[in-house]
């Protein structure tokens, strides 16, 4: 039996660093690689990206819209950049924030988390906001095949304020009541001693005080978006983490991928020292 996403991660993040690259092609990054805008190019940018950042990252997270938005052309492309970083052990974490009520749901997180399926990456990003319970299939199905859930928490994006901070029936601001929800969901499911399975999306230039979010139990992988163009530095991750830092998935995509095709690996390789050097601090 395989080891629980949650301690793969453990494991990768002490091998490699924090560091996730994002695999999002947008058009001008496609046009600046000298790619096209089309199914072909996203599967180069992609099989590019996971070439450089084997042995040199911990995690790879494919942007699923960006593969979508070319069809059945551009999923295909996709299933091949999956399988290509898996095989080259990388942890994938596709992010497509799935978000829906019974069976669903439930197909969602099958096409994702079912070993063998054509899209199988290793966690899934998840949207609770229309109740974390109706994730109840998805938490079931990553827990039986050692997958992992990344669950939408505390973003950054200004949009999202006046929602994840409003104060629920439980007192807590809603960021916080989830955070709370999911944890109890992993201590149900995770032996003593390992990390959670089921993860949070905690932007990297979110207040954890302002969001109501204080250091859970057990730890659980934190994907935090928000490094690089976004604005959060390496230095940044210890300040705004804490004492949960060393379970922080540090997520960057332009500030990598604009080194281009021939730039990407040194890219990654300095991306990869910085946080060396800011965890010695």
């Amino acid at each position: 039996m395989s080891a629980r996403f949650g301690e793969r991660v453990r494991v990768a993040l002490a091998a490699h660093g924090p560091l996730c690259v994002g695999i999002d092609p947008h058009a001008a990054l496609l046009g600046s690689w000298g790619l096209g805008d089309d199914a072909s190019g996203v599967r180069e940018f992609g099989l590019r990206t996971v070439e450089a950042a084997a042995g040199r990252a911990a995690i790879v997270k494919p942007q699923v819209s960006f593969f979508e938005r070319f069809g059945s052309a551009g999923f295909a492309a996709l299933e091949e950049v999956i399988a290509a970083a898996r095989d080259a052990g990388l942890l994938v974490i596709a992010d497509a924030k799935r978000g829906d009520i019974g069976s669903t749901m439930d197909a969602y997180a099958a096409a994702w988390l079912t070993p063998g399926s054509p899209l199988e990456a290793d966690a899934l990003t998840v949207n609770p906001f229309l109740g974390v319970g109706a994730l109840d299939g998805a938490f079931a199905l990553a827990d039986q095949h050692d997958k992992g859930l990344f669950v939408l928490a505390a973003t950054s994006n200004p949009e999202a304020e006046v929602l994840q901070r409003s104060i629920s029936e439980t007192g807590r601001a809603v960021s916080a009541d989830i955070v709370s929800v999911v944890s109890a969901r992993n201590t149900e499911h995770t032996p003593a001693g390992e990390w959670g399975s089921f993860g949070f999306v905690i932007g990297a230039t979110v207040d954890w005080t302002d969001a109501g979010i204080a250091a859970f139990a057990p730890v659980a992988p934190i994907l935090a978006p928000g490094f690089g163009t976004q604005g959060a530095t390496p230095s940044d991750l210890h300040r705004r983490f804490g004492s949960m830092s060393a379970a922080v998935i540090a997520s960057e995509s332009r500030s990598i991928l604009s080194a281009g095709p021939a730039g990407l690996a040194a890219a990654i390789d300095a991306r990869v020292a910085e946080y060396r050097e800011a965890g010695r601090g």
